[in-house]
């Protein structure tokens, strides 16, 4: 059994004073009011429950597209556990299905190795819409085969989750998935209101990266944005970097939806944890210009956001309450994956993933399963 001593702690619900946290194999066995104690690891900060990022293409210098190996994997958990996230999902941006198979095989690798961090796997396309396909290869774009099917189902991945556009994806093909325990999220499609809403109907349950590279709410036409806004059972990803949203937009998100239905995810791309500043992918160079990515003629290619600099943007500068702000980083994402018995909180019978922030909300150190990852 080892024991640790925190200030102050966040269980994900309340802020609490003095708490002795006990961890046995990896989860917590009880948390409770204690004096300090000498035997006690010191945990000098505020512990919050680790944080879980649904989107992250690389980190640490390397892109999944580019290496989807479980080497890549290792390299992209460690990097993003610098800034708190002690969950994260994989992401593989349309891709062939030769490298499809790759990932798929890399994160079953992982997830058999117990890799720290990883818990499934994020397939953004290739089901997508033409013209809303941002960077996405526009050559692997296509319809869903039973090649694709078979991958998104296996057993051995983790949670997985797909991204897709409902108006190129069979109500019946996202029925299929949705029973086989898929994620599906909505996202890089031009979908009318009633094309989004009935993807819902089927089971999806889910907005990538809402605003960005979705049908817009007109007042004619509610779109793929609208609909995500006035549902109140999905979930929608929310890119805090200042560039892919701006505040009052994400402000009016959060407003909509409550801090139980927004995440704050990433986007990241290999440069996060690295001093990289270009990136070739599919043909194309992403180069970096302080915290925002593009390619030739400006549009944007992810981000180079952490999710400490999420946490903290929505807390500076959209005036969310810190709890709520920590909430849409580790509750909200880990009920959205089916994980919220497990992660997204500290109390008895979680995985001891927790974060220990400065005043400042900066991340001092972070664990996994009790152990202390990063610095």
């Amino acid at each position: 059994m080892q024991h640790y001593f925190a200030q102050r702690l966040f269980d994900g619900s309340t802020v609490k004073q003095n708490q002795l946290i006990k961890v046995n194999k990896g989860s917590i066995h009880s948390i409770e009011s204690s004096q300090p104690l000498n035997q006690a690891i010191q945990l000098n900060g505020l512990v919050v429950p680790g944080f879980v990022d649904v989107q992250v293409n690389g980190g640490g210098g390397v892109l999944f597209n580019n290496h989807p190996s479980a080497e890549t994997l290792v390299t992209m958990s460690r990097a993003h556990q610098q800034f708190g996230s002690t969950a994260i999902l994989p992401t593989l941006i349309t891709d062939d299905l030769a490298t499809m198979q790759s990932a798929a095989h890399a994160v079953a690798s992982a997830m058999e190795q117990k890799v720290p961090g990883i818990v499934g796997i994020h397939f953004e396309g290739p089901h997508l819409s033409q013209p809303k396909k941002g960077i996405h290869p526009q050559q692997h774009i296509r319809h869903i085969s039973p090649a694709e099917m078979a991958l998104f189902t296996r057993q051995d991945l983790g949670v997985v989750c797909v991204t897709l556009a409902p108006e190129n994806v069979s109500i019946e093909s996202i029925e299929e998935l949705v029973s086989a325990k898929v994620k599906v999220c909505l996202g890089h499609s031009n979908a009318s209101a009633q094309q989004t809403q009935a993807a819902l109907n089927a089971g999806a349950t889910g907005f990538t990266h809402l605003f960005n590279a979705m049908s817009p709410l007109q007042s004619r036409a509610a779109g793929m944005v609208g609909a995500a806004l006035l549902d109140s059972s999905s979930y929608c990803g929310l890119i805090v970097d200042h560039e892919h949203v701006d505040i009052p937009s994400c402000q009016l998100a959060i407003k909509c939806k409550t801090p139980e239905r927004i995440m704050l995810v990433t986007d990241a791309m290999s440069h996060v944890g690295s001093d990289q500043i270009a990136l070739e992918f599919a043909g194309m160079q992403i180069h970096r210009q302080g915290n925002k990515l593009t390619i030739e003629g400006g549009r944007l290619a992810g981000s180079a956001l952490d999710m400490a600099t999420a946490v903290r943007n929505s807390i500076v500068d959209l005036g969310c309450a810190v709890e709520d702000a920590l909430k849409m980083a580790s509750a909200t994402p880990a009920a959205f994956l089916g994980l919220q018995q497990q992660k997204g909180a500290l109390a008895a019978g979680f995985d001891a993933d927790w974060v220990v922030l400065t005043d400042q909300y900066q991340v001092d150190a972070t664990y996994i399963a009790g152990q202390h990852v990063s610095a």
